[in-house]
């Protein structure tokens, strides 16, 4: 780009090639689809205040459960993590950008177009996807809306940009690193994403072949999923979840290298048990690929299926629990200290450990009959995704803002933005445990009175969640306007190993250069 580039203004943006902003533009993008997504989950917890239909049609509260899910998994969480990868992965491997710059920006752009296309669906006739963000065929395709046509094409939009960003993400860990870093000395945050780019170029292709056959059934008169014409309804639930349950992976283990990075600071000691984290990481990437199926217990399997996935799903808590012990082991007897971001992690490692001991239950195929398609499964998938993916996010935001805008953000609204995030989400998701138990079916946006207690108090709770997110916000662009200047080793760093390596500035980042200081 020159010394200082064609490109001004928007222009800037749009053509840039430059990691810093390609991942800032990432995570702006990410937190306005996770304000979105909010307001669709808003809508549902409103009208599921008190039992009777009161807001919102049914045909659009089904609008809404789908679109809720798909914005927040395919919109807000994995959008992030691609942004703090960008952002982090050239520093901390000591390259001086992503290995393909041009098709980094490429892949983010293509994205605001696909959410566009998504999104649109909702103000076309016959409405938007009302089938759930697993949209299960023949639901999706012989009784699905006209706009289900443009949900696929935005599926396949999104697909291609994660499959892109994988690419760029394995080309740059693999060709990029510094001299002398071999892959065992690579920071956990980027491990993880090594991991999960591998899994992401696994099974989106997967994803795309399983939309590309529903449009086929749509359009062109095949019968993949038709059983009238000799297909199999349960044949899109294995494709779907031979996708989707290594997504929900892509989802989480960021996030372990992110808490993997900021315990150990704020606990002022190295992370225990470094290369047991890794294999851990490659245990859980590896049984995440052959566990799918405990998400259809109920389609009638062979008894022998059952078995073999109920044991291949419990089998995968014990890497995980090795992960858990690490964190712990590291804080014990640390000199521990609780700055927001060591909140959040603290946070996560608890309420993520819920998330996996509600799942153990949902992993037991008998038990699992019975919490099937109940709010307990809502319940469980929340407790892993909200503390694990979007705190971990958080926390990574505030651990690292000071480093990219040279700012220190304002503690103390930090901490008001996590109590009233941590009081939010448990107020929200706890009850649904006893909902579900209770028999509560999971997207139906009406109910028994025995359920509207507890109902009201989720509904509360997802109120005060929502509107702390908008605090968060004000926090954020607080701190890259002014405030307390960051120093150079913002966090006290028990090795100084997060920003041992610095990446060259581009012309244009926050920071003042060094002479200039």
């Amino acid at each position: 780009m020159g010394d200082h580039g064609p490109a001004q203004g928007f222009g800037r943006w749009l053509f840039t090639t430059n990691h810093k902003d390609i991942g800032s533009m990432y995570l702006w993008f990410s937190f306005a689809m996770f304000l979105m997504g909010g307001v669709f989950a808003l809508v549902i917890r409103a009208e599921l205040f008190q039992p009777g239909l009161q807001l919102v049609e049914p045909e659009f509260f089904n609008q809404m459960t789908t679109m809720h899910g798909l914005v927040m998994v395919f919109g807000a969480v994995m959008p992030a993590f691609v942004g703090l990868a960008n952002w982090l992965i050239p520093m901390m491997v000591g390259a001086p950008d992503m290995a393909l710059p041009r098709m980094n920006n490429w892949s983010f752009w293509i994205l605001p177009f696909a959410f566009a296309l998504l999104t649109s669906t909702l103000f076309m006739e016959g409405g938007g996807p009302n089938f759930g963000w697993t949209f299960y065929a023949p639901l999706s395709t012989t009784y699905a809306p006209p706009s289900v046509t443009y949900f696929i094409f935005a599926v396949h939009i999104m697909g291609a940009s994660s499959i892109m960003g994988s690419i760029n993400i394995i080309a740059t860990i693999l060709n990029m690193r510094a001299p002398g870093m071999t892959l065992m000395k690579m920071p956990l945050f980027v491990w993880t994403w090594l991991i999960t780019a591998y899994l992401l170029i696994a099974v989106m292709p997967v994803l795309a072949g399983c939309v590309t056959m529903m449009l086929m059934d749509i359009h062109f008169g095949t019968s993949f999923f038709n059983a009238a014409g000799g297909g199999d309804p349960v044949l899109f639930q294995h494709v779907f979840w031979f996708f989707g349950h290594p997504e929900v992976y892509i989802m989480i283990l960021p996030a372990f290298g992110i808490v993997s990075a900021i315990i150990p600071t704020f606990a002022r000691k190295p992370l225990f048990g470094y290369a047991s984290m890794v294999y851990a990481t490659a245990s859980i990437a590896f049984l995440s690929f052959i566990v799918w199926a405990h998400h259809m217990f109920t389609v009638g399997m062979p008894i022998a299926g059952e078995l073999f996935f109920m044991y291949a799903t419990m089998l995968i808590a014990v890497p995980t629990g090795v992960k858990v012990f690490n964190w712990i082991t590291t804080m014990f007897r640390g000199s521990m200290s609780f700055e927001t971001p060591m909140l959040f992690s603290i946070a996560f490692v608890i309420l993520f450990t819920i998330g996996g001991f509600s799942g153990l239950m949902l992993a037991i195929a008998p038990a699992d009959f019975q919490y099937h398609d109940t709010y307990f499964v809502v319940a469980h998938f929340h407790y892993v995704l909200v503390p694990g993916a979007i705190f971990s996010i958080f926390a990574a935001v505030y651990y690292w803002l000071p480093k990219w805008c040279g700012n220190m953000y304002d503690e103390r609204l930090g901490k008001a933005h996590f109590w009233l995030s941590f009081v939010g989400l448990n107020v929200t998701f706890f009850p649904m445990h006893f909902v579900g138990l209770a028999g509560m079916p999971r997207r139906i946006p009406d109910y028994a009175l025995q359920f509207a207690d507890f109902n009201q108090i989720a509904s509360m709770g997802a109120f005060l969640f929502g509107f702390s997110q908008v605090f968060f916000l004000f926090i954020v662009i607080k701190t890259i306007r002014g405030g307390k200047q960051a120093t150079d080793e913002v966090w006290e760093s028990p090795e100084g190993l997060e920003w041992t390596i610095p990446s060259p500035a581009p012309y244009h980042t926050f920071t003042t250069p060094p002479a200039v200081k």
